[in-house]
């Protein structure tokens, strides 16, 4: 079993770059089962149905999302329909949506589990305790679990990956934009990394046009920040998983940038 996990897709620029690289993703790892953070890829805040069927077309089996997943309101009119794409599973008892689905690959079905971190971040319930309960239910089901953990501090992310080292296939990081180089496989088989990284505006900050981001930390006043419309870079995850156990047995980062990147 392989999968690539592309970082958070931010606004047009994200989803521009998604379509120049998809088409060399897939030759070079054809085998290779596509998921994917959208929780930015409307104008950088949430996401739309048209967006989301943009990216089914082409290739993206799963959609994970995150603490900006209701900031495009007509999501509350599809989202319970939308088998293929989830939210936090930690979000209160009776919030629209899934938490947690079942993608179907060659190799077999893929358990992905979307969870949010409390540091830094709105304090929903607890995403350890809310993981326990998922994977109780699970339990002997599924041989691939993936588990998105969509958080602001690195702390948190790393323990995540040590509590569930062995229980789960793979343990990755969203939501911070910046790709982490601290990949790696657990003693007992999960691979971690702290931070996918973003597919969006190499040049701005975290994806936000910069001068708005600058002014407001000099000033401390009220800024919008809107999407940068500079180039793009694209940055997602490879893993590899031992088709008998379904842990980990090799995981790389993807890295391209739009002034380096060949096209097809």
């Amino acid at each position: 079993m392989q999968v690539i996990f592309i970082g958070d897709i931010v606004g047009s620029v994200g989803r521009k770059a998604l379509r120049a690289v998809l088409p060399a993703i897939k030759t070079q790892y054809p085998r290779a089962l596509l998921i994917a953070n959208g929780e930015n890829a409307a104008g950088g805040r949430g996401i739309t149905q048209q967006i989301a069927r943009e990216f089914y077309e082409q290739g993206i089996s799963a959609i994970t999302l995150g603490n900006h997943t209701w900031d495009q309101k007509e999501i509350f009119d599809f989202i319970d329909d939308e088998s293929r794409m989830i939210r936090p599973a930690n979000f209160p008892e009776g919030t629209p949506g899934l938490g947690s689905t079942v993608v179907k690959a060659k190799e077999g079905e893929v358990l992905l589990i979307n969870l949010q971190g409390r540091t830094f971040l709105p304090p929903i319930d607890c995403p350890f305790r809310k993981v326990d309960e998922i994977l109780e239910e699970a339990q002997g089901r599924y041989k691939y679990i993936i588990v998105d953990f969509h958080a602001e501090a690195t702390s948190e992310k790393i323990a995540m990956g040590w509590y569930l080292d062995g229980r789960v296939s793979a343990v990755v990081g969203t939501h911070t934009h910046v790709q982490t180089h601290d990949e790696r496989i657990l003693p007992h088989g999960t691979a971690c990394l702290t931070d996918i990284g973003m597919v969006g505006p190499r040049d701005g900050i975290l994806g936000m046009e910069r001068n708005a981001v600058i002014q407001k930390f000099v000033t401390q006043l009220p800024v919008r920040f809107n999407v940068d419309e500079g180039k793009w870079h694209f940055h997602a995850v490879f893993i590899e998983f031992n088709d008998s156990t379904g842990l980990a047995e090799s995981i790389k980062l993807i890295r391209y940038d739009e002034d380096s990147f060949i096209f097809a």
